[in-house]
């Protein structure tokens, strides 16, 4: 039996799970991984994972997402950020193994875009995203029901961010919504306010209250946050009757680290440096960045920077080290002086990855992941809406 947990005020809440005896099929996060793993230490596992990828030929094909280990990433076919790398793995539908090295919700997102006769496998189930756990589909519905007790259900559209599991993006799928990258939020948020009067937008909330806020000139005020873990989402009936933006109480670990302080202190460090981050970082932080936007307008920006030039990165730690190797005639350091890696993005790594290849070669696929009918029919929708939008490329 599985233990439920209560709040204070007696309304239901999320179930009380123990590692190894129970697991939740609506979270990112995994807890198994069977079969044997070569030790991290084996100076082999280079040549075995060329030997394996060889011998599998175009029968498989590799996509590298860029917040990835280099150990990994060298053997990615392709690189990207989620979308795009979805988008890829549909492109490539002679390949009926797609192994991508990433986290759990974008290989849900190449699931659904592939076909049926091929089979996304991720190399360790661990690798799920703080940020996807933080919607749940119980909290999400809960929530919608919370609107509709408001009165404002009716005029809301549900807008999740790539960065969400399938089931959250089959929920925005059912009533009206669409999915959306940090490119074309603003895009896909216009689109939204032409459908009804309030979004709901999960589960990302810096994403959705910068892109409001400094591209839609939606007021702060008229922003509020959701709150899962309380009462009616700690919001009155005035409060969300008044908002126009109900930002989901979510933040990536990693992006929401970074603190206006830490700008400050790059600035004082670095004479004459430029901030540039991610719209994943507070909205202090962006405010007081010089440039912001998508991890590929990162990595576009500092291809094309003048030498010289020195830059502040305010994204995952791995990407901003392959950066500076890249452009070495730049000056490019971590935005904040503690680094930090995406715990969960660190989890593929090479003997994760050469373990899934080698038992691909015997015969024996681990670790698929298969998203339901349902679930992919109604994320799909969501997914086909924001394909639909004018204007801008979908980059994460």
């Amino acid at each position: 039996m599985v233990d439920v947990t209560t709040t204070a005020e007696g309304s239901k809440s999320l179930p009380l799970l123990f590692l190894g005896r129970d697991t939740d099929p609506h979270s990112e996060r995994g807890v198994e991984c069977p079969g044997s793993l070569p030790p991290a230490s084996d100076p082999n596992l280079v040549e075995r994972a060329l030997k394996a990828k060889a011998a599998l030929g175009d029968q498989v094909f590799v996509l590298g997402h860029h917040y990835q280990r280099d150990e990994v990433i060298q053997f990615a076919d392709v690189t990207g950020d989620s979308f795009k790398l979805a988008r890829d793995a549909a492109a490539r539908p002679d390949s009926p193994y797609i192994v991508f090295c990433g986290v759990h919700f974008m290989a849900e997102s190449a699931d659904i875009l592939t076909n049926d006769n091929q089979t996304v496998i991720l190399p360790d189930l661990a690798a799920g995203c703080s940020m996807a756990d933080m919607a749940r589909i119980q909290q999400v519905e809960a929530a919608w029901d919370a609107l509709a007790d408001a009165g404002v259900a009716d005029v809301t559209v549900p807008v999740t961010y790539m960065n969400s599991s399938a089931d959250i993006k089959a929920f925005c799928g059912r009533n009206g919504g669409a999915v959306c990258t940090s490119s074309n939020a603003d895009v896909a948020l216009d689109w939204a306010f032409q459908q009804g009067e309030k979004v709901l937008f999960l589960p990302d909330q810096h994403l959705g209250r910068n892109t409001a806020v400094l591209k839609m000139g939606i007021s702060l005020d008229e922003c509020v946050v959701y709150d899962p873990h309380k009462p009616g989402g700690g919001l009155t009936r005035e409060q969300l009757a008044a908002a126009k933006m109900i930002l989901w109480r979510g933040h990536c670990s990693v992006h929401g680290r970074f603190t206006a302080a830490s700008v400050d202190d790059v600035r004082s460090r670095v004479p004459g440096v430029n901030v540039i981050v991610h719209p994943e970082c507070q909205h202090e932080v962006v405010t007081k960045a010089d440039l912001v936007g998508s991890t590929e307008y990162i990595i576009d920006t500092l291809a094309k920077a003048e030498s010289g030039t020195s830059w502040a990165v305010g994204t995952e730690l791995n990407l901003v080290q392959r950066l500076a190797k890249q452009h070495a005639d730049k000056n490019i350091v971590f935005l904040d002086k503690t680094v930090c890696y995406c715990a969960t993005m660190n989890r593929i790594d090479l003997p994760h990855f050469v373990w899934t290849l080698e038992n691909l070669v015997a015969g024996t696929v681990v670790n698929p992941i298969t998203v339901d009918a349902d679930t992919e029919k109604y994320a799909k929708i969501a997914l086909d809406r924001m394909l639909a939008l004018p204007g801008k490329t979908a980059r994460d």
